[in-house]
């Protein structure tokens, strides 16, 4: 895979543009999660963090891959993705749930929230605006972000 072309791909732009939304949410819910899950909760929490990046990072790269190869190649690489994605989250959590400090609630209530809160934010810039933030066109006059 070619990072330099990966990165300039749709699905790169907005996979970077819902990890760069969520900075500012995940470290304050990490915070919390150590106020009631201690610091146990703090780690279980930053996992799912890093999980839920991963996962952005892992769909992003198949979809780009899968668009440049072929139609068919872009629908296996999104349905076996994300079912080889899901396994992976799945082995990750339940190896991690073997840890002494593991706390589940934080790291269930930031997977299923981070998920579905990402993923209804960048649906709402795009129903707003019939492209990605990350898609933005350099308009003269505007910075870019």
């Amino acid at each position: 895979m070619n990072p330099e072309r990966d990165e300039r791909s749709p699905e790169w732009r907005i996979a970077l543009d819902m990890a760069r939304r969520s900075l500012w949410v995940f470290p304050a819910w990490v915070v919390v999660s150590g106020l009631f899950w201690g610091m146990g909760g703090a780690f279980s929490s930053a996992l799912g963090y890093a999980l839920v990046i991963g996962n952005l990072a892992a769909a992003a790269a198949l979809m780009a891959w899968g668009a440049r190869t072929s139609p068919v190649a872009l629908m296996g690489a999104t349905l076996g993705g994300f079912i080889a994605r899901l396994a992976v989250l799945a082995g990750i959590v339940l190896g991690a749930s073997q840890l002494g400090f593991f706390e589940p609630v934080p790291i269930a209530i930031t997977i299923i929230a981070s998920h579905l809160g990402l993923l209804v934010w960048e649906i709402r810039y795009v129903s707003l605006r019939l492209a990605a933030p990350g898609l933005d066109l350099q308009r003269p006059g505007k910075e870019q972000k």
